[in-house]
């Protein structure tokens, strides 16, 4: 088998891989760019653990070939901070203690930034809603979704100031 070279943009910064046509996005990400916030759970699509954003949209790195990514935009929970200060979501997980193991802390957060960027302001049903496809085993999700109707909110907070300006 022969490798194919690939051009996309990953956390913002332009990349080039050299990847096999079988090659899953999932493990590139950990064992060529050493990215490891995108977990392996399950490697069939039932946990949601290797959830991250390509173009824009929530998806399971474990059922996406890296080839299929050419000239795509790949956010992993690594690049969810800017300039040193956390995103919304990664901030309200903190604060409500969102995680026990913390395995599957970066794919609910994946999965609540792709929900607050289709709706500002949620419902708890909402919430409880789109992220039913990822498990965790530890929580009972109570601190994950009062976690994300917080992030919303602080989301809201965070934009306030700079409308006003």
């Amino acid at each position: 088998m022969h490798k194919k070279t690939i051009h996309l943009t990953l956390n913002g910064e332009a990349r080039e891989w050299s990847v096999y046509p079988n090659e899953l996005l999932l493990n590139v990400l950990r064992e060529q760019e050493y990215l490891t916030g995108t977990k392996y759970g399950c490697g069939i699509g039932e946990c949601g653990a290797c959830t991250l954003h390509l173009d824009g949209a929530p998806t399971l790195s474990c059922l996406t070939l890296a080839i299929a990514c050419d000239g795509a935009d790949i956010l992993t929970i690594e690049g969810l901070a800017r300039d040193g200060k956390l995103d919304a979501t990664q901030q309200a997980f903190l604060e409500h203690s969102a995680f026990q193991c913390g395995f599957c802390t970066s794919d609910m957060i994946m999965m609540t930034r792709a929900l607050l960027n289709e709706n500002a302001q949620p419902s708890e049903a909402q919430v409880r809603d789109y992220l039913r496809g990822n498990l965790c085993r530890c929580t009972g999700y109570a601190s994950i979704v009062r976690a994300a109707l917080d992030a919303a909110a602080l989301e809201k907070q965070r934009a306030e100031p700079s409308a006003a300006s």
